[in-house]
Formats: C-alpha cells, structure tokens, sequence
C-alpha cells in the first residue's frame, strides 16, 4: 500500500472508532436546533459534490531555488509542499526528523516516515470569506475541483495541534460534529459571527452549490484561526487538480501579476481578483503579535500604508541580501516578523 492510501486508510479508522459519538452530539444539536436528519443528509451532499480546497500561498516568496513561488509553479505545474519548496507560512521544519515530520508521522501513523513526497496542506472551502478560508497561509489561494476531496484527510482547526477531530469525506461525523458544536455553542464557526448551526445548513443547501464568485459580496472575516484543515494526498497538478485562482489585487501591474495571469493561461485555471486588504500604520497595534510590529510597518510601509504586495516585497528583498553565518538567525527573526506582520494586516486590515 503506497503512503497515499495507508493514510488515507489510517485516519479513516480513526473517524470510524469517534463515529458513534459523533451521531450522538449531532443528534442532540439537530433536535435543540429544529433541523431534519432529512436536510443535514442533504447538505452533506451539497459538501461532497461542491466543496474543495484552498491552498493559500504567497506568490512572491522565493523558494530553495531562489524563485518566486508563482514562478516555481509554472515552471512545475504542481503545488509542492515545504519538504520540496523549504518555504513555509506556518512553521518550517522541511527536514527529516525535524518537528514536522515528527507530528506528521503521528498524525498518519507512520506512513510517511522516511519520505519526501508528503501531504499538501489547505483549508476545506465553504466560499464563506472572498480572502479564503484560511487567510493566515496566504494572500492568494487555489480552489481545487471537488473530486479532490476523495483524497484528503481531514482535521477541524490545525493538524499541529493534533486535534481528536478526523476524517475523511466518507467518515466526515467527528468533524461534522465538531463543527455542529462550535456553532451551537458559540454561534461562531469558521471565523463567521452569528453562524447558528440552522444557518450553516441552510447555506450548505443553498449557497454552496451557487458559482465560486458568490463569495466575492461578503465582507472578509479577518479569520485567522478557525478552519477545517484538508491534507492532500498525493501530487496536486495544476493541469487536473485545480479549477480557479483567486489573487490579491496588489500584485497587478506588476511582474507577480504578469506571471500569475500566465500560470491561468498555461494551466486554464479561471483567475479571478479579490477586494485585497490595507492597513494604515497608525492602525497597527502593538498588543497584538508584539510591539515591534507598529516600527516594522513604518519601516516597510509605502505612503504610510501596507498591503499583501508591500510586506512580500520586503520579506523578498531580505531573503535576496547576502549574509554571513552568524546574521542568518538574525534574518529568520525577521522573516518571522514579517509573517506575524501579514497576520496583523489579516486581522486589522480594511478591504481596498
């Protein structure tokens, strides 16, 4: 059995020992919430033949090579994982036997140990916010066909916290349940306010199955951390795998730009802008991913202001100017700044 399938295989046996609990709270939460088994059967459908997957990623980091990420996906034509590309907007530890592949190999029961081709992480996408499901990854992010689904695993929020909550799109109850229960509780879900479990099935029954571009009316979430993470397993070609691409606009009239229009054209992948974020750098708090997050925007900020294009731009040049041995640990916190200061901008930040 190939690392693919025993994955595959292993989550989904996990999702079958949390099954009967599992009915058990949706049970509960449809009868509090006047919802028919009927309509949440329904809806499961609509997730099945309509959902997909967001890969959130910046396209203007360089990559090992010293390429730009959306250049790197012409020249390869696939969406490689930070094992390949040793880039990462979560945390990077793409070595063997680091932190990473440590909880992986948790996570999949060992089947991955020792391999390089691992799987692809992104976020199941609802089309509840225009900047993606999980925006924290990424200012751009590809939206699968959703016959990819038939090969994720899944796990509700963040795999690195290895979260109980599994499964498979055949064995979705533990994370159906989960997702139930966050939004009877809290009527709070996937960084969605107000989200009452009658309206979450309501709009998978209607809403989900309308065209992609309907969530380009709502307003943008700021969501940071709530998700539905989808592992991806086996190669993601942009050729089969992937149906549209959505941007954020601060790359136009720019090379980035330029290069992501001709990735649409090579792979016939749909592209479509979204609205983007600015931030002014008054606006920039400095309690919230620390307090040199207000002088890091002044220092990079253009006319007072940042957006997606501005902080790649200067994590870009960072990576491009030469160091000795002892600055490198200096020029990752940086980096790291940088990534906490487009967390900031997600957050905060006001469409454009």
């Amino acid at each position: 059995m190939t690392s693919k399938f025993a994955a595959l295989s292993h989550i989904e046996k996990i999702a079958l020992q949390l099954r009967d609990p599992a009915h058990a709270l949706i049970k509960n939460i449809l009868q509090m919430s006047d919802i028919s088994t009927q309509s949440l059967q329904q809806a499961m459908l609509q997730l099945t033949h309509h959902g997909r997957v967001a890969l959130h990623f910046h396209p203007d980091r360089l990559d090992s090579r010293g390429i730009s990420v959306i250049n790197g996906l012409i020249k390869d034509g696939v969406y490689k994982s930070q094992f390949e590309t040793h880039i990462s907007n979560g945390q990077l530890s793409p070595e063997l036997g680091g932190p990473r592949d440590h909880w992986e190999n948790q996570l999949f029961g060992q089947c991955y140990s020792g391999v390089k081709l691992r799987p692809k992480y992104g976020a199941l996408d609802l089309g509840l916010c225009p900047l993606g499901p999980a925006p924290r990854f990424g200012s751009c992010y590809f939206l699968t066909f959703p016959n990819v689904l038939s090969r994720c695993t899944f796990s509700y929020l963040d795999s690195y916290r290895l979260p109980k909550d599994k499964g498979t799109i055949q064995c979705f109850d533990g994370i159906l349940a989960a997702l139930l229960s966050e939004s009877f509780e809290r009527q709070y879900a996937l960084g969605v306010q107000g989200l009452k479990p009658s309206r979450l099935v309501s709009y998978l029954l209607s809403d989900l199955p309308q065209s992609l571009s309907a969530r380009f009316s709502r307003s943008p979430s700021h969501n940071l951390d709530h998700y539905i993470e989808a592992q991806i397993h086996g190669e993601v070609s942009l050729d089969d795998d992937i149906e549209m691409l959505v941007a954020d606009p601060s790359f136009k009239s720019s090379v980035i730009g330029e290069q992501i229009e001709q990735l649409c054209q090579q792979y016939q992948v749909q592209l479509v802008w979204h609205n983007g974020l600015h931030l002014d750098c008054n606006a920039v708090p400095s309690d919230f991913r620390g307090p040199q997050m207000p002088i890091l925007a002044r220092a990079i900020a253009q006319n007072n202001q940042l957006n997606a294009a501005i902080i790649g731009h200067a994590a870009t040049t960072l990576v491009q100017q030469p160091v000795s041995w002892s600055e490198r640990s200096s020029q990752a916190k940086r980096l790291q700044d940088l990534k906490l200061l487009w967390h900031v901008l997600v957050k905060y930040g006001e469409p454009v």
